[in-house]
């Protein structure tokens, strides 16, 4: 009878550690996706200081504009998690938007090769960064849906497994994708 019970508690205790286990994977899933993100918002925030100066050769008067631009860039480098980040993003994005939009304004800057390639560049790392952000996500709710289900649930806060809050877009960008678009002649 002793080496039953000795048994079955060997038995839970492999597979608590083996549910630990999994969840430290999941974590360490999560982190390392937060670091791919962040790795392309550092190379984004890279660029914009290179774009405000090509635009300011043409259109130096929009101060207003570029002003916002680098506020909003400011402030994204600075934000910290996911929630902060993807506010600050938002808002990144949508001075960009107003910069881009000076570019049908000044013919010669559309034109401008620099302009172009840095439009390029950027458009790119927007994908990049659709892409981890869409991964990020996944890791999130795995991780979240490992947290929240049995067994792992009775005890995975007090190993310190909380849920981590996913990369969502800001109201900013929710409103500009479900706006529809404006034709006008």
């Amino acid at each position: 009878m002793e080496w039953v019970l000795l048994g079955l508690a060997v038995l839970l205790l492999l597979w608590l550690v083996m549910i630990y286990n999994r969840l430290v994977a999941l974590q360490q899933s999560v982190a390392q996706a937060w670091a791919d993100i962040e790795v392309q918002l550092k190379q984004r925030h890279d660029l914009v200081p290179n774009l405000v100066e090509t635009v300011k050769g043409y259109a130096g008067h929009e101060r207003g504009t570029l002003d916002d631009v680098i506020r909003a860039r400011n402030a994204a480098v600075s934000a910290h998690g996911p929630e902060q980040t993807a506010a600050a993003e938002g808002q990144l994005g949508s001075a960009l938007g107003r910069l881009f939009a000076l570019s049908e304004a000044y013919p010669e800057l559309k034109a401008n090769q620099n302009f172009l390639s840095l439009q390029e560049e950027l458009s790119a790392l927007e994908s990049k960064i659709a892409a981890a952000r869409r991964f990020f996500n996944n890791a999130v709710a795995e991780m979240n849906g490992a947290i929240g289900s049995i067994p792992a649930v009775f005890f995975a806060r007090s190993f310190g497994f909380t849920p981590s809050n996913f990369f969502e877009l800001s109201a900013t960008e929710r409103a500009a994708v479900q706006a529809p678009p404006q034709v006008k002649f």
